[in-house]
């Protein structure tokens, strides 16, 4: 029997099921050597944030767990890819490196010189689609070079797609061992002075088995109120299936199905409500899909704005407003509620990244970038094609963008989707007393009502930071001036 091993190389696919490259692997009959290289290097500027370093602590030693029963231990290395990978293969002899490609530009860049490298030096490279449902070139308009708008993108996508049989996990795979392994907690990827990550750890459990257990909840109780639920925090509507997608514990092509065989299920009576929702949801998976069909097509889609009139725009340098903004002490509450989640759990509700964002870029004036940054730093699900791709769209300066002059007022928002303050009362709940007429706008409450709440405006909760009918009047006037 050969022994000489080919390398599976696991980046953003931490699964074992549906996972292409491990399952070619197997059925090659050669030894197959399971390998994650933690690599701070080739994504520079975009290496990996602190709440996603949180997540693939965790997200490791599930999949370490997974792979030991299959009876393939997973081998921990850290540095460059393209250097480890070398010195790896020189090492064990290996002829055959499989992995699941990663469509980010540098991941990309770095896989071509990889090809090459290997080329050179006779190993053979088998890559696979394992991330999107569609490679992010493979959809074209018939009058332009690639999608800009999301409905004819999104229209395309229904027209082929279709659900495939999975990729089953190998059952008899021969292993191959390679010593010295780092230890998880050798990458030292959890925070410790201090250790802000209690939150994450407590919000969320990593791997495909929870994936997989989160997506059948969200099939069986909250798709029927989907496309009305998923606007009001306060509610649990949302599948919350965005950072398990990232680091690819669950494969979309896994949630196609399952919602595919969900919709067998119904009865007929429920068929034509339940496949709303169906088709609401499957919308917001061809949203993702479409983000990266834009980062494939403006790879400085995370750095440079699409429209560039953006590029005159004059940014506020106000650090004492950012820091405001990331502290969640903004005085406007569901702006706070939402920012002070995200600390709390590496995650916001979409409804409320949108009135965050807008709120940072056009109530503040300060550069869509900055919240860009703080999001990739702070989401489990960051997600630099979607990350980027919302961040633009919220600006009003990327493709299919809201337009700027669309300025969400916060406390309207406050009002309209967290009526009840549900939301607002769980993170911000030093202003948890008043009444729900008040909850989204105290710096308007009666000095009796305030005083009855115990809240003393200015100090145990902040006045808002801006007028915010001034600060729209101000972000139009730029606005006008960018565009003669």
């Amino acid at each position: 029997m050969e022994r000489t091993p080919c390398i599976v190389l696991f980046r953003q696919d931490l699964r074992t099921t549906d996972n292409p490259a491990l399952y070619h692997a197997a059925k090659s009959q050669r030894p197959v050597l399971p390998l994650y290289i933690y690599d701070e290097v080739t994504a520079g500027p975009w290496a990996m944030g602190g709440a996603s370093k949180v997540w693939l602590h965790y997200s490791l030693k599930q999949l370490q767990e997974r792979l030991a029963a299959l009876n393939l231990p997973l081998h921990i290395v850290k540095g460059p890819t393209r250097e480890t990978l070398d010195r790896l293969i020189q090492k064990t002899g290996c002829k055959d490196l499989y992995l699941n490609q990663c469509y980010e530009p540098f991941w990309q860049n770095e896989e071509l010189k990889l090809k090459q490298d290997l080329t050179k030096s006779g190993v053979s490279l088998h890559s696979y689609n394992g991330s999107l449902l569609f490679e992010p070139d493979a959809l074209k308009p018939k009058t332009a070079p690639f999608y800009k708008v999301f409905t004819p993108f999104y229209n395309s996508c229904i027209k082929i797609l279709e659900k495939r049989p999975l990729f089953k996990e190998p059952a008899s795979a021969i292993s191959y061992a390679l010593s010295p392994s780092l230890k998880v907690e050798e990458l030292a990827l959890l925070p410790r002075h201090p250790d802000w990550s209690s939150g994450i750890v407590a919000a969320w459990r990593q791997g495909q088995q929870e994936a997989h257990a989160l997506l059948r909840h969200f099939l069986d109780r909250s798709l029927l109120n989907y496309s009305h639920g998923r606007d009001y925090p306060g509610e649990s509507a949302p599948s919350k299936l965005s950072p398990y997608l990232h680091f690819g514990e669950i494969s979309p092509m896994e949630i196609l199905n399952a919602l595919d065989e969900r919709m067998q299920k119904v009865t007929t009576e429920e068929k034509l409500s339940i496949g709303k929702q169906a088709d609401h949801f499957l919308r917001e998976i061809c949203w993702r899909e479409f983000s990266y069909h834009i980062l494939h097509h403006f790879p400085d889609l995370p750095e440079q704005p699409y429209v560039k009139k953006f590029d005159k725009m004059p940014w506020s340098q106000n650090s004492e407003h950012l820091k405001a903004w990331q502290r969640g002490v903004t005085g406007f509450p569901i702006v706070d509620a939402g920012m002070r989640e995200l600390w709390h759990t590496g995650y916001m509700h979409n409804r409320v990244r949108m009135i965050v964002g807008s709120f940072l870029i056009k109530d503040l004036l300060i550069d869509w970038r900055e919240g860009e940054k703080w999001f990739w730093d702070t989401l489990v699900d960051a997600d630099l094609a979607s990350n980027a791709f919302n961040w633009q769209w919220v600006a009003g300066c990327g493709f299919d963008a809201a337009p700027y002059f669309r300025i969400f007022n916060p406390t309207t928002q406050g009002e309209k989707f967290d009526a009840e303050g549900t939301y607002v009362r769980q993170w911000v709940p030093e202003i948890a007393n008043l009444p729900n007429q008040w909850i989204h706008k105290p710096q308007e409450a009666p000095e009796r009502v305030l005083r009855e709440a115990g809240i003393i405006l200015g100090k145990t909760y902040p006045y808002p930071l801006v007028d915010h009918a001034a600060a729209r009047v101000k972000a139009l006037s730029l606005l006008k001036t960018i565009s003669e």
